[in-house]
């Protein structure tokens, strides 16, 4: 499980630096400020959790249990719930997905805490 905690990881820093240099660089011009913005912050909520992923990876290799991997299951959940409908969001303007953000950012949340404890409980 490690392995694809760790393969998942680093495919999304992958992702997360191809849309940072998109969004720098390819949508400048095209979009308002303030949807830049929205898709910068799923580019850094991307990239903090792919990172989590790693650490992730490491803790599962480190106390196999089923709380760790939920963790990232859950970070996995929150990249694409959270940083995916905000680059919808601020790519086609589909506002309605600005609903299903929340979701992912508490899909963030109980991954952390999921972590925490299974070190914890390890």
């Amino acid at each position: 499980m490690e392995k694809l905690f760790a393969i998942t990881g680093g495919i999304s820093a992958l992702l997360g630096v191809v849309a940072g240099a998109f969004g720098a660089h390819g949508l400048k011009d095209r979009i308002s400020p303030e949807m830049l913005e929205i898709f910068e912050t799923a580019v850094r909520y991307q990239m903090y959790h792919a990172f989590g992923l790693f650490f992730v990876a490491w803790a599962v290799s480190r106390w196999p249990d089923a709380v760790p991997s939920a963790a990232g299951w859950s970070f996995i959940a929150g990249t694409v719930l959270f940083s995916g409908s905000l680059y919808v969001l601020s790519l086609a303007g589909i506002r309605w997905l600005g609903a299903v953000t929340p979701l992912g950012g508490v899909a963030f949340i109980v991954g952390w805490i999921l972590l925490v404890y299974g070190i914890y409980r390890a």
